[in-house]
């Protein structure tokens, strides 16, 4: 009887596990670097940071509205946003940990440019990332900024 329920429990425990992995594969599909030329500039006033777009329906949908020049607004000290035009595929779940120089969609058309670090319960889909966000948060200041994202 005890083998019987011991072999139950790992039966169970192999099939959580691997359905488990299966959403791990999709979150690191969505957040690969893109293979065809996916690096992009970013200018912000008189600073130009290099930023990787991740291997995505939505980055590559992005990557096609580009050269684009936006006013992005300040919110809460940690990111600049600006709501697009038009709607983006998503695909969003919730990275848990936003990090400084995160580039994201937030609904299916708000752009959204992180210059720190912090926790969050909300849900985006990821776009990308600055290669090296040393000086962002100096570059975006506190006040609503005007971004330029083109193609490298």
């Amino acid at each position: 009887m005890k083998r019987a329920l011991l072999f139950g429990l790992m039966a169970v425990s192999f099939i959580s596990c691997s359905c488990g992995s299966k959403n791990v594969a999709n979150i690191v599909s969505d957040n690969t670097i893109h293979p065809e030329n996916g690096k992009m500039k970013i200018k912000i006033g008189n600073s130009t940071f290099t930023a990787t777009l991740y291997n995505n329906a939505t980055a590559s949908t992005f990557k096609s509205l580009l050269p684009l020049t936006v006013n992005m607004l300040e919110l809460n000290g940690n990111e600049k946003y600006v709501d697009l035009s038009g709607n983006l595929p998503t695909n969003a779940s919730n990275p848990r940990i936003i990090q400084n120089g995160d580039l994201m969609l937030y609904g299916s058309s708000t752009l959204v440019l992180f210059y720190k670090t912090f926790p969050t319960s909300y849900a985006y889909t990821t776009l990308g990332r600055i290669d090296n966000p040393s000086g962002l948060t100096a570059a975006l200041g506190a006040g609503n900024v005007t971004v330029t994202f083109e193609r490298e």
